[in-house]
């Protein structure tokens, strides 16, 4: 079972907008928070989501061929939450739409730090 999956951030306050604008849509909540590190808690309990800045100090960065992928619970939840995430700066890396026919709907984005995010809805 995973416990957690961490995306580094440079700037936490600046994360910590991002995420909250569009996190909540996908039945999370916040649930711990440092200077150094927010934990969001998915309804059903299982893996939670740390957004961190990095302990060794050096600057945050993603990795190549890293995804996160979170899923929601209709398309048009899908929708919202690419448009809500663009809107607080993140960057398209796939409009949303039907992906591998017949497989799932998906909007694919990066975050404030380049972090590539996924969310979808399997049809």
């Amino acid at each position: 079972m995973i416990s957690h999956t961490t995306l580094g951030a440079n700037n936490l306050s600046k994360a910590d907008a991002f995420y909250s604008s569009w996190l909540p849509e996908l039945n999370a909540r916040k649930i711990y928070q440092s200077e150094q590190v927010i934990f969001w808690e998915f309804s059903g309990g299982g893996a939670k989501l740390a957004i961190s800045k990095p302990y060794n100090g050096e600057p945050a960065n993603y990795g190549n061929g890293t995804m996160l992928a979170l899923q929601a619970d209709s398309v048009g939840t899908v929708n919202k939450v690419y448009q809500l995430a663009i809107n607080a700066g993140a960057s398209c890396e796939g409009q949303p739409g039907e992906r591998d026919p017949g497989a799932f709907f998906g909007a694919y984005f990066r975050d404030l730090d380049g972090n590539k995010l996924a969310v979808f809805f399997r049809v």
